[in-house]
This record gives C-alpha cells, structure tokens and sequence, in this order.
C-alpha cells in the first residue's frame, strides 16, 4: 500500500484491507477489461484505487503469462484516488 494510505493510521489501513479483500463489485467502470484486477471503492469518505500488477519471478519485468503462477508474482497496491 502506498504510503498515502499508510499516513491515514492503522485503523484506517485495517479498514482499507478488509474492504479491498471484500471487493465484488466488478463493473464497466471499475473493470473494462473484465480482468478483476482493478477496483474503486471509498471507505471512510475517501476514494481509494486498488490494482494489481503481474511480474516475472525475477520482479524486473512484467510476466510471460500473467495467467500461469510458476511464471508470475502478482503484486497487490492499495493506494488513494489522487495518487494514481
């Protein structure tokens, strides 16, 4: 998570966490895409992004097949609107 939602407290951090880990709203607006790995929601008044990227094992490169676990980290980043 970024450090913008970090500074919030842990109270909002635990808050953050558990909404992105319930996300099931998955729409046009928040996933073109029909990947489910980007969502907008706001929690405590605050509109939060959350996305997640793929990398090769190696983290250096965006992964071969982001589709395929042996070949691919996936990286969870929980960040505010206005840091995107």
């Amino acid at each position: 998570m970024t450090a913008g939602v970090q500074c919030l407290g842990l109270a909002f951090v635990g808050a953050a966490t558990f909404a992105v880990r319930s996300f099931e709203r998955f729409d046009e607006a928040n996933d073109p895409h029909g990947e489910h790995d980007f969502g907008a929601l706001v929690v405590q008044g605050r509109k939060l992004f959350w996305k997640i990227d793929y990398y090769d094992l190696d983290m250096t490169h965006g992964s071969p097949d982001p589709s395929d676990p042996a070949v691919t980290r996936r990286v969870l980043t929980i960040m505010l609107a206005s840091e995107y």
